[in-house]
Parts: C-alpha cells; sequence; structure tokens
C-alpha cells in the first residue's frame, strides 16, 4: 500500500486501504496487479487520467508526422513522365515523406509484368541517393508497389542543387554509343528520341 506522498504504508486488507482512500476524497488503484502481494496506491484517480492524457498530448504535438504519398506509374509510361514522377518522388523524400510507388497494370498488360518490375527497380536505382527501400516491390493484385523511406542524412540543405544534374544522365542510354563513333550515328536517329519506324 502506497499513499499519495508515495510513502510505503506496509501490508493491510482491502477494505482498511479502500477505507483509507475514501477518508481522504480520493481513489485506490491497483498499481501492480501480478505482484505479491499486489500493490495499491492512493490517488486522485480523475486528476491522475488527466495528466496523463495532458503528457500523451504534450508527445503527440511534438511529434513529426510521416506522410505516405503515393507515385502512381503505368508499364507503358513515357520517358519524359517516369522523369517528372521520378523527381516528385525525389522532392517528397527530401521532404521527409515516404513514398509508395505503384504500377497499374491493366488487362493484356498483366502478362508483361517483367516490364514493370524492369520500370520498378530502375527508379529505385535511380532515386537510391535519397531513399532507402523500406518495402520490397511485391504485387498486390494488378499493381506492383515498393515504398520508399527518406536517407536518414538527407537533411543536407544543398541536397536539392545536384538533383537534376545526378538525375538526368541515367535516361540517356544511347548517347554513349553515339560519343564513342560519331561517324556511326544515323542522322534520323540523333534528332527524335522516339523513332519507333512507323
Amino acid at each position: 500500500m502506497i499513499d499519495e506522498d508515495g510513502k510505503q504504508l506496509g501490508i493491510m486488507p482491502p477494505y482498511d486501504a479502500l477505507r483509507m482512500a475514501r477518508s481522504g476524497g480520493l481513489d485506490l488503484v491497483e498499481v501492480a496487479p501480478t505482484a505479491n502481494p499486489p500493490v495499491c496506491r492512493i490517488i486522485n484517480y480523475g486528476k491522475y487520467l488527466y495528466q496523463l492524457s495532458k503528457r500523451q498530448h504534450e508527445a503527440r504535438k511534438h511529434q513529426k508526422s510521416i506522410e505516405l504519398k503515393e507515385v502512381k506509374f503505368r508499364p507503358r509510361t513515357s520517358e519524359h513522365d517516369f522523369e517528372v514522377k521520378r523527381n516528385h518522388i525525389v522532392k517528397f523524400l527530401q521532404e521527409g515523406s515516404k513514398v509508395k510507388a505503384t504500377i497499374m497494370f491493366r488487362g493484356r498488360e498483366m502478362a508483361h509484368r517483367n516490364i514493370g518490375m524492369r520500370m520498378m527497380e530502375r527508379l529505385i536505382e535511380e532515386v537510391s541517393e535519397f531513399s532507402q527501400v523500406e518495402a520490397r516491390p511485391r504485387q498486390e493484385g494488378p499493381n506492383l508497389t515498393a515504398i520508399l523511406a527518406p536517407k536518414k542524412a538527407a537533411g543536407k540543405g544543398a541536397a536539392a542543387a545536384p538533383r537534376p544534374a545526378r538525375i538526368a544522365p541515367a535516361a540517356p542510354v544511347g548517347a554513349k554509343s553515339a560519343a564513342a563513333s560519331p561517324a556511326a550515328a544515323a542522322p534520323s536517329r540523333s534528332d527524335s528520341s522516339g523513332s519507333s519506324g512507323g
């Protein structure tokens, strides 16, 4: 038995402990029911609950809430749209949010999930400077999803400046072969990125 000032009163029958608490206009609360014998305390229970809720409210106020943003792709997302969405992901990560990257498949696209997986792996690799993979890519119904969390050390103010310079070079893959042999580069390929031979 412990009184309101935290002083131990020793072992006593529950009836006596309850009578003592009520005589002071307080409550008898069992604080350690598994102890042998169980430990009870005389307190103002209403005041205790109020202080507890106040402490919890203060703790919530100082907590930084982390948002989960979702960025959606399709297996046939164009190169330009891919870069725009990737830059959005980098921005969200730099702001401290988690990002759920989703590749949505429809109809016959479900037969080509390997395209979506390659796209997801490329995305993870290109944003690896700013993120760590919290949930590996996995199929959820018709969608392929992965969750990216911001890196712990990504709180640098200068991180925004190198973003375009470091990410953009990953897109032009065919540029290396053209640079290696300028004579071999055909004029029809150098002026258009989307030559499908239509």
